[in-house]
């Protein structure tokens, strides 16, 4: 069987089903495991990734007004390599190649003619549904199963740390410019961490988040994570947070108690690696570290 995931969190499902080997190509953003970089890519971005938050908001937000995905696919590519399966995703067409893009390819060039395994995660729910979807197309519905049951006991002994201890107001800061607040999946990892999630809507899409209504809930914990950063580049991002009118006067921030995290490589990645997002989280709330992935402004 040849593969091709056109997302960095379907490829770590892929592989943590066990069938990494099968791994033929990738898409510009897919990193972990670490060795699949060696992979061919068939995907880039429509636009400069590089400036400000501000820059980047408005360069997205131009491409996806037209109704068109931020990332682009290389039919040739996708082509060359024959797959028999290619993994995209319908949820958003800021995160990955929307899946009219990768059918438009298909139609026009790709031979083999692959089945599209198309993944819709809004809530952690449909993650753990995803997982078993990719399973089942790959021919080991068993494997889904038996993963699922795996990411979730390790949430529930998360869980269980955390129980009974205080449990402080959250801020999930998605975007710095604009403020969003983070939706989908995040909603249920704050609570589960033993946090009060004040922001977002469990299966909802990120929202602009007004800066009056976050002065005005004045949260015990913020927790920074830009989609698509990494901790040095959220780092970036925090001077434009500061500058913000009272934003020194915020109980999170007087307690220095404001977490800069790698929302690229964790929290904005609906797979595997949401047991350790959520772990983060736990953390964060109630004391630990995991030095990488995140960090104390």
């Amino acid at each position: 069987m040849r593969i091709v995931s056109l997302i960095a969190s379907s490829t770590e499902m892929v592989c943590a089903l066990g069938f990494g080997e099968s791994l033929v190509g990738r898409s510009h953003e897919c990193d972990f495991p670490p060795w699949v970089a060696r992979l061919p890519a068939v995907t880039a971005p429509k636009f400069p990734t590089d400036g400000t938050s501000y820059q980047i908001d408005a360069r997205v937000q131009a491409i996806v007004a037209e109704g068109l995905s931020v990332y682009r696919v290389d039919p040739e590519a996708l082509d060359a390599l024959a797959p028999d399966v290619v993994v995209t995703q319908t949820q958003c067409a800021v995160c990955a190649v929307s899946l009219a893009d990768v059918e438009d390819a298909l139609c026009r060039t790709v031979g083999s003619r692959p089945r599209i395994v198309a993944l819709e995660p809004n809530a952690l729910a449909d993650v753990w549904a995803d997982i078993r979807r990719l399973a089942a197309a790959l021919g080991a519905p068993e494997r889904g199963e038996a993963l699922c049951a795996s990411l979730e006991a390790g949430m529930r002994a998360i869980e269980a740390t955390v129980r009974g201890r205080p449990r402080p107001r959250v801020a999930v800061i998605e975007w710095c410019a604009p403020l969003m607040s983070a939706g989908n999946w995040m909603p249920e990892l704050v609570e589960r961490a033993g946090g009060e999630n004040l922001f977002g809507v469990s299966g909802g899409h990120s929202g602009i988040l007004a800066w009056e209504a976050l002065r005005s809930a004045d949260p015990d914990v913020i927790v920074v994570s830009p989609c698509g950063f990494d901790l040095a580049r959220t780092r970036e991002d925090l001077p434009v947070l500061a500058a913000l009118p009272g934003w020194s006067d915020l109980r999170a921030v007087r307690g220095g108690r404001v977490a800069l995290a790698d929302g690229n490589a964790y929290f904005n990645r609906p797979g595997p690696r949401l047991v350790e997002s959520l772990a983060i989280l736990a953390e964060i709330f109630h004391g630990g570290e995991r030095p990488g992935a995140w960090e104390w402004a």
